[in-house]
């Protein structure tokens, strides 16, 4: 398998926000285009030159809301105590090495290939990766998650995935990490939602992307609603704690903008804490 478009093309929706739209910026994610090597101007050279389609707007959107809840939830965990970060399905995330992580370990799981890339990217980038671990991993192919020690408890970033999973590999992973962590460890990962629960602009860039995903390899595999989710993670031991979508992932107040940025009703996060 090479590595993953899918990964490369949010890296570029990340490193296009902060050069396409205007303020309030929702993510400043300053390291996502150097990242990006020698593809850098040829992905977001799309964006510069198209950034207000709603495509390629909603793809943007999409990729700054997930990341920046997920990283205000990672800092406030990470600094009540000792902790543990993981990112599960890593692609080209640079929050690892923007981010104010004091003496916590952190641990990248991707597939191989993607892993690959990923290391070679930091390498060229310039980047210190003395406190992270990479970990080669295949969750559809049904690999297991390292034995992570239990005396701390971990976060768990997962964004970008689910969707590229089967219903049955969403369940399997969920649980595997419940039986693998401290109690008080935290999720959070990002879900399709069913067509009849997306709105007009959900379902018209669902149907383009989700085909040029396909093409390229990389289908989407399932949607849940957000009851479906949060019956998945009770099930397996975690309680829910929030399940925002994408508009009330930040005040009401960021949609108060003059550009093209625009939340869809497509997506969906879940954030669950560990019983």
């Amino acid at each position: 398998m090479q590595t993953s478009q899918t990964a490369l093309l949010a890296a570029a929706a990340r490193a296009a926000h902060r050069i396409v739209d205007g303020e309030p910026r929702i993510l400043d994610d300053h390291l996502a285009e150097p990242l990006l090597g020698d593809r850098a101007d040829e992905l977001v050279a799309y964006h510069r030159a198209h950034g207000d389609h709603p495509i390629l707007a909603g793809a943007r959107a999409q990729t700054v809301l997930r990341s920046a809840y997920t990283e205000r939830a990672l800092t406030a965990f990470v600094h009540r105590g000792p902790s543990r970060y993981v990112v599960l399905g890593a692609g080209f995330d640079s929050s690892p090495y923007r981010l104010d992580l004091p003496g916590t370990p952190v641990f990248e799981l991707d597939h191989p290939a993607t892993s690959a890339a990923k290391q070679a990217a930091l390498s060229a980038a310039g980047l210190d990766t003395g406190a992270v671990t990479f970990v080669p991993v295949d969750l559809a192919a049904g690999d297991p998650l390292p034995a992570f020690d239990r005396s701390r408890p971990t976060f768990v970033s997962w964004l970008g995935v689910v969707m590229y999973l089967a219903p049955d590999e969403v369940a399997r992973t969920v649980a595997m990490l419940a039986d693998t962590l401290a109690p008080g460890s935290e999720l959070v990962f990002d879900h399709m939602l069913p067509p009849e629960l997306r709105d007009a602009a959900g379902n018209d860039y669902a149907r383009q992307v989700g085909a040029v995903a396909a093409a390229d390899g990389e289908p989407w595999r399932s949607t849940f609603a957000p009851a479906e989710v949060a019956d998945l993670l009770t099930a397996r031991g975690w309680k829910v704690t929030a399940q925002p979508d994408a508009r009330a992932t930040v005040p009401p107040e960021t949609w108060e903008r003059a550009d093209a940025l625009r939340p869809l009703g497509l997506s969906a996060l879940a954030h669950a804490r560990l019983s």
